[in-house]
């Protein structure tokens, strides 16, 4: 199986440029209830990934006590902002056991070509519903 069977292409998924200000990441990850989300460059190659985790440590770490700091902060790129850990991309070309090895640690795996260049993710959750419908396996959904 290849493992394009599961991409959601670019074109289909929120993802932020490494020039992005932390209001406007904060902005997008809010309007689209993702908690973590993919980093390109102008170039369109996968940077990494940042999270509400990366963002909520820094504010931490600036002590952020005034309105300029917050200002400021809101204000820089969001590349200032310490990755505690990106996730790991896969080619188009890879074998399905290399995506599934990344996506038991990761709820997106970003896909790149073979020029480095982001094309989409392959979400965790397509994955499981893929094997669960190949399976015939009931499965039980619960709302929190």
């Amino acid at each position: 199986m290849n493992v394009l069977f599961f991409l959601t292409p670019k074109e289909d998924v929120a993802y932020i440029l490494e020039e992005y200000s932390v209001k406007e990441v904060l902005e997008i990850m809010e309007q689209h209830r993702y908690t973590s989300i993919p980093v390109i460059n102008k170039e369109g190659h996968y940077i990494g990934t940042i999270t509400e985790g990366d963002m909520l440590w820094s504010m931490k770490n600036l002590n952020l006590t005034n309105e300029n700091k917050i200002k400021e902060f809101k204000n820089s790129p969001v590349t200032n902002i310490k990755r505690r850990r990106d996730n790991s991309p896969i080619s188009i070309d890879s074998k399905i056991e290399d995506l599934l090895s990344k996506s038991v640690n990761q709820n997106f795996v970003p896909v790149v070509d073979d020029q480095d260049v982001f094309i989409g993710i392959i979400k965790r959750s397509d994955i499981i519903s893929y094997f669960v419908k190949k399976n015939n396996l009931e499965v039980v959904s619960e709302n929190f």
